[in-house]
């Protein structure tokens, strides 16, 4: 029997974006906002915990870094774990576990207590956030990835508003503890649905060697074309196999020669990013509240952060599918580091505030989140849940750094102008990364993002 071979990025590649991609979308969409709401819920449980435990803002900065370690340890065991044993499945238990722990996180009756589950449930989620943007970025055609990675992130920003609304509502009726139960429900039913509705990456299923007729059943769902009925002299090939070929792991592929460098400066770019972003969205409530603003309008602009972010991502996502991705993004964190220097230079007019927080949040959100998208055309698909794992797993540990750093300032006695100053540091010092980043082909590195990844030294 003549058997015909069918190049698999190229196929999704020549498709119209399919109502079924758009269901890998919503669901991973979906798993991307639980992470949203579950760092709102921490923040703006804080003040209720000061209230009722007695304690002083400085002892929650390990309830806030917990979650955070966790979701750093969890990100890098799952990226391995997921480029063996398939996305789907590590993205399910992931999901599912997040959402036990936050549920039991609700029962906690001391810090100690409540930092050991905040701990679990981010093991959990941590595992989670990176095969979404892994599946997400093998089912979306390369001429629209950056937006639709983009898109997919604006569930955070979109989870952020709904968690610090939704926490403004139910904390006076019914506790902080109402917070962290719906927080882990919605994960729970999320699991399901993602068994029952959500694919393996066909390009996985490619390079595991998986059966035709199980790879074509996938695709039937994106496209009608006629070569997908005849499955059993169908030959589907991966052109991504380059790193296949060299017999090494997929953590050893992300640190070695042709991707060492770049691998740093993912890392470094999104480490203090998140060092930003977490701090601002942890302390925001507390640093309107001692600028004078009462508990509601400390809530509500606090949530203009985040909304920001949903602009954001759109709007950079589909320049970054049209220039340069990483001089895109590195000007996106100049951006940044100006809007933070002149929020801390003193804004009196409240109304030009909030704006200029709406502002940040968009400069700021759409940096960070462009981060996946940037690895996740880095990195071949042998190791691209991987790579995207330990980038957002290190990065995490800037967000800890954020929280952290956060309850020193606190605990100093620092001044609102003075917090947003000090964050253009970090702020600069990722665009300083991502511009760096010219040492490595910038043309072949652009062309990740129209054709398909190619290795820095191709």
């Amino acid at each position: 029997m003549k058997t015909h071979s069918l190049e698999i990025q190229s196929f999704i590649d020549s498709q119209r974006f399919s109502p079924y991609q758009w269901i890998i979308l919503v669901l991973c969409f979906l798993v991307v906002a639980a992470d949203g709401f579950d760092t709102a819920a921490v923040g703006f449980i804080a003040p209720s915990l000061i209230g009722e435990w007695g304690i002083t803002r400085a002892a929650l900065g390990p309830v806030m870094s917990a979650a955070l370690v966790g979701l750093g340890i969890g990100a890098l065991a799952a990226g391995p774990a997921a480029d063996r044993i398939g996305r789907k499945a590590v993205l399910v238990l992931s999901v599912f576990f997040f959402g036990v722990w936050s549920v039991v996180s609700a029962q906690a009756g001391s810090i100690e207590s409540l930092t050991g589950w905040r701990f679990l449930t981010g093991l959990g989620l941590g595992a989670a956030m990176p095969n979404a943007v892994t599946l997400m970025s093998e089912y979306a055609p390369a001429r629209i990835r950056a937006i639709a990675v983009n898109a997919m992130f604006c569930g955070f920003s979109v989870g952020l508003s709904i968690g610090g609304l939704s926490a403004a509502w139910l904390i006076p009726h019914f506790g902080w503890q109402s917070v962290l139960v719906i927080g882990g429900i919605g994960p729970l039913v999320l699991a399901a649905l993602l068994v029952a509705m959500l694919p393996e990456s066909a390009q996985f299923m490619v390079i595991r060697k998986l059966p035709a007729e199980r790879i074509a059943r996938v695709l039937r769902r994106i496209s009608d074309d006629p070569r997908l009925d005849d499955s059993a002299s169908l030959r589907f090939v991966a052109a991504d196999t380059r790193a296949a070929t060299q017999k090494k792991s997929s953590v050893s592929l992300i640190v070695s020669t042709p991707y060492r460098f770049g691998t740093a400066m993912l890392w470094l770019a999104y480490f203090t990013g998140l060092m930003i972003y977490y701090l601002l969205t942890n302390w925001l409530p507390t640093l309107f509240k001692d600028a004078g603003f009462t508990a509601q309008s400390a809530a509500l602009t606090t949530s203009l952060f985040p909304l920001g972010g949903i602009l954001g991502n759109l709007c950079l996502g589909w320049v970054m599918d049209r220039a340069n991705p990483r001089r895109v993004n590195a000007c996106a964190y100049v951006l940044s580091a100006a809007l933070v220097l002149t929020i801390g230079s003193g804004v009196s007019d409240r109304f030009w505030l909030a704006v200029l927080i709406f502002l940040t949040g968009t400069a700021v959100t759409s940096a960070v989140t462009s981060m996946s998208a940037l690895a996740a055309a880095f990195y071949p698909t042998q190791s691209r849940a991987t790579g995207v794992a330990w980038m957002l797993g290190v990065g995490r540990m800037g967000a800890v750094a954020g929280a952290m750093t956060g309850g020193v300032m606190m605990s100093m006695g620092l001044k609102f102008g003075a917090v947003f100053m000090l964050l253009a540091v970090p702020a600069f010092v990722a665009a300083l990364a991502l511009f760096s980043l010219s040492g490595i082909d910038a043309a072949k590195f652009k062309h990740a993002f129209s054709e398909k990844t190619i290795s820095p030294t191709e």
